[in-house]
Formats: C-alpha cells, sequence, structure tokens
C-alpha cells in the first residue's frame, strides 16, 4: 500500500496463507516458537540454523500444520550462504514474502576483562548476522513486489541489567533496533517492512546459561509487572501480527514483548 491509498478492511488478515517464511536461528527456542506458529498462520517455512544445529522438532511441527518445511544450514556472518539460504528458500518453497531473523548468542563478562574477540564475536553474529540476513532477504523481496522482516532485538537493547554484565550484548541488541527503524526506512519504497521485537526474560536454551538461570526465577520476577519469564511461544504472536497484512501501517516499530519490565 501507498500513501493515500484506499484501505480495504477485508484484505487485513493476521493469516499469512500461501506466504514463504525464511526464520534464522530457527531450530530452537524463540525462533523455533514462531516458526511452528507461522506456519499454524498458513505459511511455508524455511528453518536456517547451523548445520550442527537440530531442527527435528520444528521441522516436524511445522509440517503437522500442513505446511512445507525446510532445513537449510547456514552461518549468519557469511553473506555469500546468506545469499545462497534464500535461492535455496525460493527454489524450494516459492518466493520469499517474509523474514525472522532470531540468530544470535550471549555470554555475560565484565567489561573491563572482556577480550576484543568476546566483544566482536556478539556483534558478528548479533548484528552483523542480522544485516546479511535482511540484506539478502530484501534482494528476493524486492524482485517479488515486497515483503516483511522481523528482527529480534531484546529489552537489554533498552536498559542494562544490574543482575548481568554484558555490555556487548545489550549494545549489539540496541544496534539491532536501530538498524531495524534504518532498514524500514530505506527499503519503504519497495513495500519492504521491516520492524523488530524486544522481547523481555525468556524461558530459552540461551537463558540456560548459570548467569542467567540463578537470576530468572528470582530477579526477573521480582522485576516483572506480569511476575515470571516469557514462554518462547509468548513472541509468535507478536512475530505474527508484523509480519501480516494486519500490520500493513506497522514500520520501523520496536514491539516491546516483556510483561513490563521496562515499564518500572
Amino acid at each position: 500500500m501507498r500513501e493515500g491509498a484506499d484501505v480495504n478492511p477485508s484484505e487485513l488478515s493476521f493469516r499469512l496463507d500461501g506466504g514463504v517464511t525464511m526464520v534464522t536461528g530457527g531450530a530452537s527456542g524463540i525462533g523455533s516458537a514462531i516458526a511452528t506458529a507461522l506456519a499454524e498462520m498458513g505459511s511455508h517455512v524455511a528453518v536456517v540454523d547451523l548445520p550442527s544445529s537440530d531442527a527435528s522438532a520444528t521441522l516436524e511441527a511445522i509440517r503437522a500444520a500442513g505446511r512445507n518445511a525446510e532445513f537449510i544450514p547456514a552461518d549468519v556472518t557469511k553473506p555469500e550462504q546468506m545469499q545462497a539460504a534464500v535461492e535455496r528458500v525460493e527454489s524450494s518453497l516459492g518466493p520469499l514474502t517474509a523474514a525472522v531473523n532470531s540468530a544470535g548468542i550471549a555470554h555475560a563478562v565484565a567489561a573491563e576483562d572482556m577480550t576484543l574477540e568476546q566483544f566482536e564475536r556478539v556483534f558478528q553474529i548479533n548484528v552483523t548476522g542480522v544485516f546479511l540476513s535482511c540484506q539478502a532477504q530484501a534482494r528476493a523481496m524486492k524482485r517479488n513486489g515486497g515483503g516483511a522482516i522481523v528482527n529480534l532485538a531484546s529489552i537489554s537493547g533498552i536498559v542494562s541489567h544490574r543482575e548481568m554484565l554484558q555490555s556487548h550484548y545489550n549494545s549489539s541488541k540496541a544496534a539491532v533496533a536501530h538498524l531495524s527503524k534504518s532498514l524500514a526506512t530505506e527499503w519503504a519504497p519497495y513495500g519492504i517492512r521491516v520492524n523488530s521485537i524486544s522481547p523481555g526474560f525468556t524461558r530459552t536454551p540461551m537463558n540456560d546459561r548459570a548467569e542467567v538461570a540463578s537470576i530468572l526465577d528470582e530477579a526477573v520476577t521480582r522485576n516483572t509487572p506480569l511476575g515470571r519469564p516469557a514462554e518462547p511461544l509468548e513472541m509468535a504472536g507478536p512475530a505474527v501480527f508484523l509480519l501480516s497484512s494486519a500490520a500493513s501501517f506497522c514500520t520501523g516499530a520496536d514491539l516491546v514483548v516483556d510483561g513490563g519490565f521496562t515499564a518500572w
């Protein structure tokens, strides 16, 4: 839709029937939950993750929803691999219409003790990886006449955490949110919407690491108005919304899904 276009309510839907979505980091955690929900809302789904990933449960859930599924091994930090991944998605499932970029890493270390390698590795995956994924996806969407992209940022890009020392992770997620805004304005003329989601603390394999598990139930519960961490599936609804035509006027937004954590 362009400025001034008439909006037909019958064309606005949360359904994704007939679409093709690519989900990076989709083998586990939030990415897996979103991939499954997208299939249940009608989209065929390609799961992109490292070759060592076990995506079998995600693929099974997608197919159980009656949609086509494909696992594509790729490293998001390699531009040639991301370009090849998009090409494989389109050859296997059809023209790419949507994408979710959730691949990321985290760990805690005091800033004064952090090595350059630790800092750069987090940014390489969390920021460069998101950019390279978006770049390859947008090239296809531009050819296809438009599409929608959702990137996974974090409330850690909005606030720092007293309980965890992770300045590299926090700043990388702030970068993801602003990168998404920048791409949204740049690609709007091509009919490509770009938004981000900033989850609060969520029960995922990444949050099984010691520095998070030790505070997840006590500190997070105490500091979250809803009184608990999120489940991965609770990030799926926001992603479905932002990818759907129901969000046709949403671009450049960062949707905070944190149980009220940042409201206090």
